[in-house]
């Protein structure tokens, strides 16, 4: 079993900065109205950028080695949440957005299931409680 740390350090009321072992120091805040300085991201909106990059990540390496010519890629995120404390996420959305000539349908719908089903650790993580969703569409470049 691998064992990872992290740490989180109060600047002012709720401004923290964390920092983990890739050694990138990360500020999280929220709002002047509930003891900020609005400074920086709110922590739970990491939780979407995380699941966001990690299969952002594998799907570019799929796609890499399966030769798939990209103009590039982006994830557009969506999330429900309920309305009374503690308000957690109960759906999140990723929709993959692919630019590039000649990219193939059967090549993303299958980089997409790879890191949804086997590969992304956060995805494993936060599907066990969070209903995650994907879609996909291909812009074709000029």
């Amino acid at each position: 079993m691998a064992e990872h740390k992290a740490v989180v350090k109060q600047i002012q009321g709720i401004t923290f900065i964390g920092k983990t072992e890739s050694n990138h120091w990360v500020p999280m805040d929220g709002p002047e109205t509930f003891g900020g300085s609005n400074a920086g991201i709110r922590p739970k909106e990491l939780l979407l950028l995380s699941l966001a990059g990690c299969t952002g990540a594998d799907v570019a390496a799929i796609l890499q080695k399966k030769r798939v010519k990209l103009d590039g890629f982006e994830i557009n995120i969506s999330a429900e949440s309920t309305e009374t404390h503690p308000k957690v996420y109960t759906k999140i959305h990723l929709e993959f957005v692919f630019y590039g000539s000649d990219v193939k349908e059967k090549d993303v719908e299958r980089a997409i299931e790879l890191s949804q089903t086997v590969y992304c650790g956060v995805t494993a993580m936060l599907q066990k409680s969070i209903e995650i969703t994907t879609s996909h569409r291909i812009e074709e470049s000029k």
